[in-house]
């Protein structure tokens, strides 16, 4: 019998009351969303307007007087990668089970 006293005018008054406030918060989610990515545009707009910099000949021609630490290191750099000397994993997986783990012993103490 609690079925039959339910208002039902009020019952789907506050449903619709519920669905038009999380409508009503993503709308306004989405127009805030919209106005950031204005500003952000507008900002971003201002950096790209200067071309980037091409390094002149003479600055490549710099690189090639490097020392002598420098080209050690790049040497070694590109041997380990041409030569791809990292660690050899096995790809097997070894678990050693206890056979009374510690949760068991305290739920049967006579274990």
């Amino acid at each position: 019998m609690t079925v039959l006293s339910v208002d039902w005018g009020v019952a789907w008054m506050l449903a619709g009351i519920c669905v038009a406030t999380v409508f009503f918060i993503l709308l306004v989610l989405v127009l805030v969303l919209q106005i950031f990515s204005l500003v952000t545009k507008g900002s971003s707009k201002d950096v790209k307007s200067q071309p980037a910099a091409v390094p002149a000949i003479s600055q490549a021609a710099s690189l090639a007087t490097a020392s002598e630490e420098d080209k050690a290191a790049v040497a070694t750099a590109l041997y380990l990668y041409l030569k791809n000397s990292h660690d050899e994993e096995s790809g097997i997986l070894t678990i050693a089970q206890e056979q009374y783990p510690a949760w068991h012993a305290v739920l049967n103490p006579s274990l």
